[in-house]
């Protein structure tokens, strides 16, 4: 039993789920609107919630983290010099799903992960 266990794990090996949450969180903030399962949006809204309102802070310290938890440089510089001056004056819920319904092949329920 999985008790007070938090997290999905997507039958995956923590190694490969976290890659996978940060390129999810990557693109959400590079095009702004990404389409996937329910479930990853849910797992992957609290993380790119934090690494924004770490883009805001834009210490050096932040900087290293978002770097750390995105592996991508390029977005990480977008985050503090684009994305997270646009929501300076914001005290969260950077995020929103729209749901969209099920998947044809499999039923998979689908959303819109969005930057608001």
């Amino acid at each position: 039993m999985r008790h007070q266990r938090k997290g999905r794990r997507f039958g995956l090996q923590p190694d490969h789920r976290r890659q996978m949450l940060a390129n999810l969180a990557c693109s959400v903030l590079e095009h702004g609107r990404v389409r996937t399962t329910e479930a990853k949006a849910k797992e992957v809204k609290p993380l790119v919630e934090k690494v924004i309102t770490m883009g805001k802070a834009g210490d050096l310290h932040s900087r290293r983290q978002v770097i750390s938890l995105l592996r991508n440089k390029k977005i990480s510089y977008s985050l503090f010099n684009e994305i997270a001056p646009r929501y300076a004056d914001r005290p969260g819920g950077y995020t929103r799903i729209l749901k969209m319904g099920p998947r044809p092949g499999d039923a998979a329920e689908m959303v819109y992960l969005e930057l608001v």
